[in-house]
């Protein structure tokens, strides 16, 4: 279980490295083998600490992946904006 020590705001995707070009990015929704990235969480008590969930297709069991800290890190978040609050 995912701990409930973090953000509200929902994280999409983040690019880790100095120049986002030749930097590596993480979104939710990717492949990684069998699983794919179920969540990428910051952390309440540590803003800047990330957390890249994956989640395994067959097993169905949610696992921390990576820890990303002490990097450059641009944040993606996930705006999904409702048509019909226009």
């Amino acid at each position: 279980m995912v701990s409930t020590n973090l953000h509200m705001n929902i994280i999409r995707k983040i690019v880790i490295g100095a120049n986002p070009k030749d930097a590596m990015a993480y979104t939710v929704g990717m492949r990684v083998g069998r699983s794919f990235v179920s969540a990428i969480l910051e952390e309440r008590e540590h803003p800047g600490r990330y957390n890249v969930y994956l989640e395994d297709e067959d097993e169905g069991i949610t696992m921390l992946w990576k820890t990303v800290l002490g990097a450059s890190v641009l944040v993606e978040y996930d705006c999904n904006f409702d048509e019909s609050d226009s």
